[in-house]
């Protein structure tokens, strides 16, 4: 993939079993505030499903040494529409690789999982999967109101800490409870862990729902 024409920086690796793009599984990962790819170098190994390709996004703003996807409370909305508008340009340049929306699952925690939903619940293409950790809905009303049918009906599933200390617990839980009864097909998991991807558990449970998918 030529990552130069992306109009946010990103990191490709290749599946360990290499197939064309046409056959092969996208992972489009974002990570949260204060990150940047190289805080999801460790997830291939750590999934090691051999078929599935990543693509790790930079957030486009600086952010005390990482990168943020938006601002701050109450200033979200600005940011949010920018990014989003961005990575309507990334998936441009996805497909126009080969890669088929069916396979290619959207992945994002904390910021990463907001994005996830505020951009993949109304992008009018509809994607394999779709995976937040950690995260929250801007608007979940909107939200509801502007999503794509056919994407509401896609495959989703977001997860949750009973001990977050960043997203209290309470509020996630409400909103994806309001995204459910809108029509959208949410699978909800929480885990007693904090504001992280807890390695006993969550990530036995992702690596075997993306397999499933893959």
């Amino acid at each position: 993939m030529n990552l130069s024409t992306l109009p946010i920086k990103a990191v490709f690796t290749e599946a360990r079993e290499k197939s064309s793009a046409t056959d092969a599984t996208l992972l489009v990962v974002m990570h949260g505030r204060g990150d940047s790819p190289a805080g999801f170098a460790w997830l291939p190994d750590a999934l090691s499903l051999p078929r599935l390709n990543y693509l790790l996004l930079q957030a486009p703003d600086d952010y005390y040494g990482g990168y943020s996807w938006y601002g701050m409370p109450p200033g979200q909305r600005p940011g949010i529409l920018r990014s989003r508008k961005l990575l309507e340009q990334v998936f441009q340049e996805v497909f126009a690789q080969g890669y088929l929306a069916k396979n290619i699952i959207l992945f994002g925690f904390s910021q990463g999982c907001l994005m996830t939903l505020e951009f993949g619940g109304r992008f009018p293409t509809k994607l394999g999967a779709y995976i937040g950790i950690s995260g929250y809905v801007y608007d979940a009303g909107l939200l509801a109101k502007e999503a794509n049918v056919a994407v509401k009906h896609g495959d989703w599933l977001v997860t949750h800490g009973t001990r977050d200390e960043v997203l209290p617990v309470s509020e996630t839980r409400d909103q994806i409870k309001e995204l459910q009864k809108s029509g959208f097909n949410i699978e909800y998991v929480e885990y007693e862990k904090g504001h992280t991807i807890d390695e006993m558990k969550e990530l036995p449970f992702l690596r075997d729902w993306i397999s499933a998918r893959i």
